[in-house]
């Protein structure tokens, strides 16, 4: 994929950033033509966004796959950086599709369930063993389409 800007982050910070974040907002197309935008907890893991989550979003996801993704940091703008994705979202509906996702069991359960773990949140298990319940508690799994990139600090300052 690949991954546009002017100032982008290279890969090897674009995968550091989507390690380490805590937070990716995932922006939905909801009822009508609202946006539901929402922050979730993730995993990145092979080029993908995996989450555990549940209400409208998933709800949106069924109607419509198509999605974007953003993690970024810092608050001052000549020190932003980040990186959006724009693709489209599987919803996870049954234990099967689960198990039939290549790197669910393999990679993302114990990846999500150690970095929530070590950030003092989630369950006292190393692993996340959620499963598909009720009738919207869904992993869901997007898959980028195309990916844009910033560090402002890559800008430099005008002077004035």
């Amino acid at each position: 994929m690949e991954i546009r800007g002017k100032a982008a982050l290279d890969q090897e910070q674009i995968e550091k950033l989507m390690s380490d974040s805590w937070i990716i907002r995932l922006a939905t197309s909801g009822p009508g033509a609202r946006i539901n935008l929402t922050p979730l907890w993730y995993c990145w893991a092979e080029g993908k966004i995996y989450a555990f989550t549940r209400g409208q979003k998933v709800e949106n996801l069924r109607r419509n796959p198509v999605c974007s993704a953003m993690v970024d940091q810092n608050e001052l703008y000549p020190e932003l950086n980040g990186v959006m994705f724009q693709g489209t979202a599987k919803v996870l509906e049954n234990a099967d599709e689960e198990k039939a996702d290549p790197h669910l069991d393999s990679i993302v359960r114990d990846r999500i369930g150690l970095k929530y773990l070590e950030g003092g949140f989630g369950s006292a298990k190393p692993r996340n063993e959620s499963s598909a319940m009720g009738k919207n508690w869904r992993w869901i799994v997007m898959t980028p389409d195309v990916g844009f990139s910033w560090d402002n600090r890559k800008l430099g300052r005008s002077k004035k």
